[in-house]
């Protein structure tokens, strides 16, 4: 296995900048997200575009894979995380559209995993959002085949806020619908595995794994702490709003001796990328370094 970082929480940091520091700190590997590089969706690690994925030559990603190798790195994969099943058609076109061009530049430089969501329809029960996404996907995953990519989809429900309920911005969540994407799409997709957000589901993590650990091909360290009076105080009804809270790995309630044991039995080992969530750790460069060297900290024993 190798551990690195989800870029998104260095909007305002080089790329070649945030790979010098990685690689002098005991990292091996980076998730580059890409999000728009014109500008677009904005919210809590969202937007950051750390390649300019629109019309991406040969010889530029060469370029960005030498610096890398130069500090001592690999890309795991590239990111981007929005709506494709987005109720605003106009929404929807635009994400797809540069969907498609972060699976192309990762086609042209040999990246074999773009990560990304499924999305849904908050208004939609899963049933109509899973309808929906076999026909908006069936495109985008023979896009993916044909560039030699992978489409990894993480296991994150994105209810987070009031305008994300009550269904949630990804249907992608439970193993009821995992069964339905890997049966439609089989190996042409994978998971890209977050034990956090089995912890407020209260799904069982071990058994998850041992489910899915063949079809995880990219796995996300982040942690997450159930604040006990915010779920007294709001109810389990309320989603995960007033008290799940993303923490940096080992400051929340993922067993990560259990983590890591699942995904060394199931065979897996690709790269672990730590991704930064936690409000105590942000507001700086320096405080947001921190944050990632902490959850090193913590995971590096179990990396071999």
């Amino acid at each position: 296995m190798k551990l690195g970082l989800l870029t998104a929480p260095f909007e305002g940091t080089d790329l070649s900048d945030v790979a010098a520091w990685t690689g002098a700190n005991g990292f091996s590997a980076l998730e580059i997200a890409c999000w728009p590089a014109s500008g677009g969706e904005k919210r809590r690690y969202a937007g950051t575009s750390h390649i300019n994925v629109d019309g991406l030559s040969a010889a530029e990603g060469n370029e960005v894979k030498d610096m890398l190798t130069g500090h001592g790195i690999e890309i795991s994969g590239l990111g981007y995380y929005p709506n494709p099943l987005h109720a605003d058609a106009d929404h929807r076109d635009e994400v797809i559209g540069h969907l498609k061009k972060v699976i192309t530049a990762a086609g042209v430089m040999g990246v074999p995993v773009v990560n990304t969501f499924i999305g849904g329809d908050r208004t939609l029960n899963v049933d109509d959002n899973w309808t929906r996404a076999q026909k908006i996907f069936a495109p985008i995953v023979t896009h993916a085949r044909d560039a030699g990519v992978r489409l990894c989809f993480e296991n994150c429900p994105m209810i987070f806020s009031q305008d994300e309920w009550p269904g949630g911005h990804n249907i992608a969540y439970s193993p009821r619908i995992w069964r339905r994407v890997f049966d439609e799409w089989g190996g042409d997709v994978g998971m890209n595995f977050d034990p956090s957000h089995l912890i407020w589901q209260f799904i069982d993590q071990t058994r998850f794994i041992k489910e899915f650990g063949p079809q995880i091909a990219h796995v996300h360290a982040k942690d997450l702490m159930v604040d006990h009076d915010g779920l007294y105080e709001n109810g389990i009804l309320s989603a995960g709003m007033g008290w799940q809270v993303p923490r940096l790995c080992g400051l929340g309630d993922v067993d990560w001796p259990d983590f890591f044991s699942g995904l060394y039995r199931t065979g897996y080992d690709g790269p672990v990328i730590i991704e930064h969530e936690d409000r105590l750790f942000e507001g700086s460069v320096e405080k947001i370094r921190r944050g990632f060297l902490l959850a090193r900290d913590v995971l590096q024993p179990f990396i071999k």
